[in-house]
């Protein structure tokens, strides 16, 4: 279901990440169980044992390497799907708090079980990230991460207020954003946040990526995140 040790740990250490035999363990059982889950439901369209290394480990961890998270910060997840960018980061760094939140219970399930089965101490919520931002959660983590899940300026409303002021947004996007944070700059400045670094590299296949950090600089006024339909509808 994976790639072997020896070339897993080859291609981290390409990027400069090491990875030791527990977290080469942990990594294979999360590739079985993900192509195992695909198989009856719709998680991934990267199947392939190299693909799966690079293109879903590789990527989510490699923003480690271009941003320093503190020591036991709390992590969320947003859209967190199959569970990227965060589990795989949870391998590798497990002194952080992380809480996953996706819209779709089965996919949350999914989650669940393999944190159970990797010893991953994390909270996985059924719960919509505008309802998140509006609720307790609110202000309440050090990093939040969304990985592809949607244009800039609604990832923004999505994930900044969920952020601590000090803390960071981090958008794992590919190729080509300029115009995308062109797009978002009305709803970062809105939502307290400030364009801190934009980060352009590319994996070890040649795929570009783009990671945009975005430091919470103020509190989100009270009136966002709106509704889903307004977010869409009404972009900032």
């Amino acid at each position: 279901m994976l790639i072997s040790e020896n070339d897993f740990t080859a291609l981290f250490a390409s990027a400069g990440l090491t990875v030791g035999d527990a977290e080469y363990r942990k990594f294979s059982r999360y590739a079985q169980m993900l192509t195992e889950k695909n198989a009856v439901m719709n998680l991934t369209a990267i199947t392939e044992p190299y693909e799966i290394a690079e293109k879903h480990f590789l990527d989510s961890c490699l923003p480690l390497k271009l941003f320093d998270i503190p020591d036991g910060a709390s992590f969320v997840d947003i859209g967190a799907g199959a569970g990227f960018p965060s589990l795989p980061i949870a391998i590798c760094r497990p002194d952080l708090h992380f809480t996953l939140i996706d819209s779709l219970n089965k996919r949350v399930v999914f989650l669940k079980e393999v944190c159970f089965e990797l010893g991953i101490s994390a909270e996985c919520l059924h719960l919509r990230a505008e309802d998140a931002g509006r609720g307790e959660l609110r202000e309440s983590f050090d990093i939040a991460a969304a990985r592809a899940v949607s244009r800039l300026s609604a990832l923004c409303e999505y994930c900044l207020p969920l952020v601590k002021v000090g803390g960071a947004f981090l958008a794992l996007k590919g190729a080509d954003c300029a115009g995308e944070l062109r797009e978002a700059y009305t709803a970062i400045k809105t939502l307290g946040g400030k364009t801190e670094r934009v980060e352009e590299y590319s994996l070890p296949g040649g795929d570009r990526r783009t990671l945009i950090i975005i430091r919470k600089v103020a509190s989100t006024p009270k009136a966002y995140p709106r509704s889903q339909s307004k977010i869409k509808s009404k972009p900032l």
